[in-house]
């Protein structure tokens, strides 16, 4: 969702890995003044969260001299298969920023360390259990989930108060039904109730449907995964397709769009409604027009009530480092309750930490921080979190055939069989 401000740091990427892969002094990762160097890769990317975490390296460095972090910059945009060179080559950094939907690969073949008996007790208890089963594998943890981002409605204020509609609360969530009739109330002249950008259409579909029941994988007695596509997996995907096709509510064209690309089109008000990450009101405050007024709505629930799949951002160890204690006290730091709410307020996100996530400040209704903040404990994690093989069913199964199906090209009956039969097939090989 965010690959044109990402976009830029990726060339960037390798370089930097490879400049600081040949500074990191010994073979043990000591200077020759026999000082500590650890390398963290950081995926941060908008300027605050840039700015907040090179301010607590530089605060960590200043206060532990004999273990220096090295800040190293990332790229979302191609994270795993950097992160995969980087692991064979014996060149990963020792403090790997990531998400966990991407660790599962990575923690089965070796690459990642078993964080179990190394984090502190302090961390261990403020990280809801939910949220430590995103990282989790075998019963061994590799990886700590620290920042998190419901789905929520950013709604034009204006549209919304003139429809007459109701307005939904975190605590009175519109239903899927409801939904779908007032995005068909706010469709005018020249003007659609809502518009989906789901250029990359896997994440919105599975963590959005667990509301409607849906779940997709499942596992077997034998804790193998497997893709079951059922009633409740209907819900979403079928309002989203019937809005785009039938109601002609949600704009076709919008459906090969990032997030990004949507905005112009919600601030000129040609969409009433934009389904977006909670962070993207951070490009809200900044881009929108003067005088323009926007809304925080809390997304639709259904039979599993407001819950939301997550995969949470993490920061991992990297197996081969020799110095992973040091490298989980940094991330200790880094997650100290104050540290954590300035990371979450710089990327405009959700702190997994309940002490983090009573601070006031991400309770205030200025900018929609406090109907996030209400529905953080609705955040379950993402259906696929520890299944081996999804990221290449997400590529090469789901999100063409998730593409064709809201595009109207195709129905139920085969969406359901790409994605089960077609899936099981990947799965299967990661299973074995």
């Amino acid at each position: 969702m965010r690959a044109l401000a990402r976009r830029a740091a990726a060339a960037a990427t390798v370089l930097a890995l490879l400049l600081t892969g040949c500074s990191g002094g010994g073979e043990d990762g000591r200077g020759a003044d026999g000082t500590i160097r650890l390398r963290f890769q950081s995926l941060a990317w908008q300027k605050e969260s840039v700015d907040a975490n090179r301010r607590l390296v530089r605060e960590w460095n200043a206060a532990h001299p004999g273990v220096q972090v090295d800040y190293v910059q990332g790229s979302w945009d191609n994270v795993h298969d950097q992160l995969l060179t980087s692991f064979e080559g014996g060149e990963a950094p020792d403090i790997i920023h990531d998400a966990s939907d991407d660790l599962a690969d990575f923690a089965y073949g070796g690459y990642l360390a078993d964080l179990s008996t190394l984090l502190p007790d302090r961390l261990k208890d403020d990280i809801p259990e939910q949220s430590w089963r995103t990282t989790t594998f075998d019963g061994g943890i590799y990886g700590v989930p620290f920042l998190q981002e419901p789905r929520v409605l950013l709604a034009n204020t204006k549209i919304l108060k003139a429809s007459g509609v109701r307005i939904p609360t975190p605590e009175r969530p519109w239903s899927w039904a409801e939904f779908r009739r007032v995005t068909k109330e706010l469709t005018g002249k020249d003007r659609y109730g809502i518009a989906w950008p789901l250029k990359e259409p896997v994440s919105v579909t599975l963590n959005l449907g667990l509301s409607g029941g849906g779940q997709l994988f499942h596992r077997g007695p034998d804790g193998k995964a497997q893709l079951r596509f059922e009633e409740g997996d209907r819900v979403v995907a079928g309002t989203i397709r019937d809005q785009v096709n039938a109601d002609r509510s949600a704009a076709r064209t919008a459906l090969g769009m990032g997030g990004s690309d949507a905005l112009p089109g919600f601030f000129g008000g040609r969409y009433a409604m934009l389904p977006l990450g909670f962070a993207y009101r951070q490009q809200v405050v900044e881009q929108a027009p003067e005088g323009f007024e926007w809304t925080v709505l809390p997304a639709p629930a259904g039979a599993g009530g407001p819950a939301q799949g997550v995969s949470p951002q993490t920061l991992s160890v990297a197996e081969e480092s020799p110095h992973k204690k040091e490298a989980v006290a940094f991330i200790d730091f880094l997650l100290r309750p104050p540290n954590m709410v300035r990371l979450a307020r710089g990327d405009w996100m959700l702190p997994t930490g309940t002490t983090a996530l009573a601070h006031p400040s991400l309770h205030t209704a200025e900018n929609g921080w406090a109907t996030g903040t209400a529905l953080a404990r609705y955040l379950r994690p993402a259906p696929a979190q520890t299944v081996r093989g999804y990221p290449e069913w997400k590529d090469k199964v789901a999100t063409p055939a998730l593409q064709e199906y809201y595009s109207g090209a195709i129905g139920t009956d085969e969406l359901r069989e790409r994605l089960v039969e077609d899936g099981n097939r990947v799965l299967a090989r990661y299973q074995r």
